[in-house]
């Protein structure tokens, strides 16, 4: 039985890295700007609000 290897491009390896860098950086991005929005529209709910869905004030800031 043969056994044979691919080998990636020269720099195949090294672009999907930085590429992979890009993507993992824009989704952090992505996920901050959700949070602020998430933790935006629970400033504006009223404390009874609040209370229904069972989340304090203090709590927000850990969401």
């Amino acid at each position: 039985m043969s056994h044979t290897t691919a080998n990636a491009p020269v720099g195949a390896v090294s672009i999907l890295r930085f590429v992979d860098a890009v993507l993992n950086f824009v989704n952090k991005i992505s996920a901050g700007k959700e949070l602020r929005a998430t933790r935006r529209a629970l400033y504006a709910l009223s404390d009874e609000q609040l209370t229904d869905i069972g989340v304090t004030r203090a709590d927000i800031a850990n969401i």
